[in-house]
């Protein structure tokens, strides 16, 4: 797996921008959101109610 859950949710953006369309997916416009800078996946799946395991296998698909 690439994509794990403690990474930020922009390392995972910077590294893989096809990953946007992911987040966006799943309700998560995070990128222009101050916790983006300091959140990781699972902290923001969590604050949106977003089961993780799914975003993961989705973000993982795309790259």
């Amino acid at each position: 797996m690439a994509i794990t859950k403690d990474l930020s949710i922009n390392e995972v953006v910077a590294e893989y921008p096809q990953t946007v369309a992911v987040f966006r997916n799943y309700g998560m416009g995070c990128f222009g959101c101050a916790a983006a800078r300091f959140e990781d996946i699972e902290q923001g799946a969590l604050a949106h109610g977003i089961d993780i395991e799914a975003l993961l296998d989705d973000l993982n698909k795309v790259v």
